[in-house]
């Protein structure tokens, strides 16, 4: 399993300009001592902690939190802990208090621990390249921390920062070769490269490593499905809940692997069931949103707004501004009519400012998806104005962060917005930022058609053909692209 992406949120989406530098690129001194220390007076505290650190490794990512929710009650002042239940949790509110929390207590901390809140806290705020720095600087003072080393380059996978990401992990491997979490991690980024040989090499390792755990399983079953591979997906899955009944998100790996065979109706049987024995509020809300995707790919959109609307109404009763926002964004993607996808962009944008608790990355990420379907669709429709308005917003936005995701809406709105001006290079150079967006591949793939570059519209076409994600993108576009070509 792959955490969604987000500090906190799937599956998408480098951090840009800045992992261009040289990943240390401060002059820091080295800690003390090899590890990180933890700063705290209690016993009991100190083993929660360590114990949700390697349930957050195993990925158990709400029993990692009871667990560091539990060591701040036998020591308030236990700072990285507070920390990571703000990196961790899906609870607005609990995530703003938390890291709030974190910030007080970090003068009082090592130095390496205040680096550790400072990451988090920083990025939270939305400031990129101060996060990334305290990052930078943790990783110099402690060079052999396999544990901090995997937490870094994890985060740096949840922003896409694929390369800086395998790095820091053949790093961390280096110290100890068989570093499950790493291990995993590594997997991960040679399926992103398509490179699946060598990531069922590393997949087969993890589940030797931890043949008790259900994560290995897990995540096998997630990169065989990547692959194309459906059935092995839905066995490693099974397989997962085989050993432990309670890891919902192989429950719902099953629902996103059926939805993505075309079998909507038995996604929705096991989708159901995720939903019900959800951990948090936060993950309900979203495995509805991946139930309420199989009427989109049944094309039953009647249905899908229905379910969409019930889940943002359900979102905002239950003060979640970022799963009401992307319900109704999923809402505005897939309308035929230009006018009623603008109207559920307006509503989406509107939720996002419902509450502060709402930390500035989400607010920000999920703002530049809105003003990406906001710009291409007035374009569609001819409203020129509101295209350009809707851009320039975004490259605003883009130009204020590093954040890879923000970056990615913003070459992909204005690579398509190039594209209907038929000024085929510069949408070329601007789509060629976005390519794991099946809207931007598309494009892409008409771009090297009209620019006479065979050999890269062959390959991002197989590209295209060949993803394998349960997102809404793929479902609008993928199938439709398979079913033109069926024999390529």
């Amino acid at each position: 399993m792959r955490r969604i992406a987000s500090m906190n949120t799937c599956a998408v989406l480098a951090l840009g300009l800045c992992l261009a530098a040289p990943l240390y690129a401060h002059h820091v001194k080295k800690g003390d001592s090899t590890t990180l220390p933890v700063t705290t007076s209690s016993a009991k505290a100190r083993e929660l902690y360590e114990k949700g650190m390697v349930d957050y490794e195993n990925l158990y990512l709400e029993r990692c939190n009871d667990e560091w929710r539990a060591a701040v009650k036998e020591d308030p002042n236990l700072a990285v802990a507070w920390a990571w239940i703000a990196f961790n949790s899906g609870n607005p509110q609990e995530v703003s208090t938390a890291r709030a929390k974190a910030r007080e207590l970090a003068p009082k901390l090592t130095p390496g621990e205040q680096l550790m809140v400072a990451w988090i806290s920083k990025v939270q705020d939305g400031d990129y390249l101060g996060g990334i720095t305290a990052m930078n600087d943790l990783l110099e003072m402690y060079p052999r921390d396999k544990h901090v080393l995997y937490l870094a380059g994890n985060w740096l996978m949840l922003e896409d920062g694929n390369e800086q990401a395998q790095r820091i992990m053949e790093k961390a491997l280096s110290i100890d070769k068989n570093f499950p979490a790493a291990l995993n991690d590594l997997a991960y980024i040679d399926a992103r490269n398509r490179q699946f040989a060598k990531a069922f090499a590393a997949m087969d390792r993890y589940v030797v490593l931890l043949p008790k755990e259900p994560n290995p399983q897990d995540s096998y079953g997630e990169l065989l499905r990547m692959s194309g591979n459906f059935e092995g997906s839905l066995q490693h899955y099974r397989a997962a809940l085989k050993i432990d009944p309670d890891f919902v998100t192989s429950q719902l790996g099953l629902g996103d692997t059926y939805a993505l065979m075309g079998n909507q109706d038995q996604a929705r049987i096991e989708y159901d069931k995720a939903i019900r024995f959800a951990h948090t509020e936060a993950d309900r809300l979203t495995y509805s949103m991946q139930k309420a995707m199989t009427f989109v790919r049944d094309g039953n959109f009647a249905e899908a707004d229905k379910e969409y609307l019930e889940i943002a109404e359900n979102a905002h009763a239950k003060e979640q501004d970022l799963q009401e926002a992307q319900a109704l964004r999923h809402m505005a993607e897939y309308q035929t009519d230009d006018n009623a996808a603008q109207k559920h962009l307006k509503l989406a944008e509107e939720s996002l400012s419902h509450r502060p608790t709402i930390s500035a990355s989400d607010r920000d990420e999920e703002m530049s998806r809105i003003l990406r379907n906001r710009a291409v669709r007035a374009a569609r429709s001819g409203n020129q104005p509101l295209a350009d308005k809707s851009l320039h917003e975004l490259e605003a936005l883009a130009n204020g962060s590093r954040n890879r995701v923000i970056q990615s809406s913003y070459h992909g709105a204005s690579g398509a917005l190039l594209m209907d001006q038929k000024k085929y290079e510069d949408a070329i150079a601007q789509l060629e930022e976005d390519q794991d967006n099946p809207f931007t591949l598309e494009l892409l793939v008409q771009a090297y058609y009209q620019t006479l570059q065979t050999d890269k519209l062959h390959e991002v076409e197989a590209k295209l053909r060949g993803t394998n994600v349960p997102t809404m993108e793929q479902a609008l576009v993928v199938p439709a692209v398979r079913a033109k070509r069926p024999n390529m």
